[in-house]
């Protein structure tokens, strides 16, 4: 599982795969603003129902 450091340095790539996979996330869901990364994964958890451990294996 990816750390913070190596999302944040491949988030426009790890953001695309979500998109692929999930087409009902928006642009605003994955806007990643530094400071609001509990804001944002909050967002995720809720639209997608699952937790955050689960969104980030996705990208194993």
């Amino acid at each position: 599982m990816p750390n913070s450091t190596e999302i944040k340095g491949k988030w426009n790539e790890l953001k695309g795969q979500l998109k692929q996979k999930y087409a009902e996330l928006t642009d605003d869901d994955l806007t990643y603003e530094e400071g609001k990364d509990d804001e944002m994964w909050g967002k995720l958890q809720q639209k997608l129902g699952k937790t955050k451990k689960e969104i980030l294996s996705l990208f194993e």
